[in-house]
């Protein structure tokens, strides 16, 4: 919004030609959401412990997480909030993939608040039903399909990906495109929401994976960056440069509060959210692969539970008795089992996290 008011005004004042640079306005969006969701919080988290919503602890849980029970939960607002004001004021609202990842990221949130609004408010057990989850997000993935290919911002690649560490190689999926869209949103979004069991283990890792986001965006959005490291330039994509700086930017500002232990929780309406960015990202960036590698540990988290259920089933058909491949799943769960803290598991998470995005970068020069 700034870009469209302050950048014409350059001419007279000479300071405004910043607005042009979109390190620039990255740079201004992530101060402004870490400063937004910094100083919200107090106030937030005063509020819900006002009205009491706060988080219901499961009983299949760990036992040490029943002194949880009530912590102010639905922080994933914060985390919206401080996300969206500064893209509405930093990023060209005229360009496509801001307004696509804008449209995911409020579409998500609102699933997400009316699951936590169910739990937390009205106090019912299962929240949203989750079929009514999985259609919310169908139709996400179909609106998203039909925009992607009616903007044409992508031409003939629309319905290709990059396959990292190969150098010019796109795999065609053709008319399973859209599935892939579909499994990317769906799988990412409950990916995050499955590693936010404990305290401050998503916020971090979701702050490392939208700041590589950053990085590779911009890197995309630039045709002599692109063409040096060979991979697909897109018109436009550096935009979202400024949106993964203010998520990341966010998410620093609500671990603040989120570290163990824990002031407040995020809830279903920031892991969702946040989760589905982060797919539209790789979706929108054609790097659905490399979120493979750059949302490691959030990928390792849910193959962790669908190997226990599979195991467990296959095991009771073969048997009679179902057996576990972990003490629990997700993983996490498996670790606190064993006897490590809560910090030790989330630290050495997040060291995985940060190693995982330098490794994800220099795939540009593996090849």
């Amino acid at each position: 919004m700034l870009y469209h008011f302050l950048y014409p005004l350059r001419e007279y004042i000479s300071g405004f030609n910043l607005f042009q640079y979109i390190t620039f306005r990255a740079a201004m969006a992530a101060l402004l959401a870490l400063v937004l969701s910094f100083f919200i919080g107090p106030p937030i988290i005063r509020w819900m412990k006002k009205y009491q919503i706060g988080e219901n602890i499961r009983d299949v849980g760990p036992e040490s997480h029943r002194q949880k029970q009530g912590t102010p939960t639905m922080g994933g607002v914060l985390i919206l909030g401080s996300v969206l004001l500064p893209t509405l004021l930093f990023a060209r609202l005229d360009n496509v993939f801001i307004q696509i990842i804008l449209f995911v990221t409020v579409w998500t949130g609102l699933i997400g608040f009316l699951d936590d609004y169910l739990k937390n408010i009205r106090h019912s057990k299962k929240g949203l039903i989750a079929r009514y989850k999985l259609v919310g997000q169908i139709i996400l993935g179909i609106v998203i399909t039909v925009w992607i290919q009616r903007s044409h911002i992508y031409g003939v690649w629309w319905s290709q990906t990059s396959v990292p560490f190969f150098k010019d190689t796109m795999l065609n999926l053709g008319w399973l495109y859209p599935v892939l869209i579909l499994v990317v949103l769906t799988g990412t979004s409950n990916a995050v929401n499955l590693t936010d069991g404990l305290d401050g283990l998503a916020s971090g890792l979701l702050t490392i994976s939208f700041g590589v986001f950053g990085v590779v965006a911009y890197i995309t959005g630039r045709v002599d960056f692109s063409d040096y490291l060979n991979i697909i330039y897109l018109p436009g994509a550096g935009e979202l440069t400024i949106f993964a700086s203010a998520m990341a930017g966010a998410c620093l500002g609500f671990l603040w509060y989120n570290a163990p232990p824990a002031q407040i929780f995020m809830g279903d309406v920031g892991s969702l959210s946040a989760g589905a960015a982060l797919g539209s990202l790789a979706i929108l960036l054609k790097k659905e692969l490399l979120l493979l590698i750059i949302g490691g540990v959030f990928a390792w988290e849910t193959i962790s539970v669908i190997l226990q259920l599979g195991y467990f089933r296959w095991t009771k058909s073969r048997t009679g008795e179902g057996k576990r491949l972990f003490k629990m799943a997700p993983v996490h769960h498996h670790y606190e089992l064993l006897g490590w803290s809560e910090s030790k598991i989330v630290i050495r998470f997040w060291i995985l996290g940060i190693l995982l995005a330098i490794f994800s970068i220099s795939t540009f020069k593996i090849r």
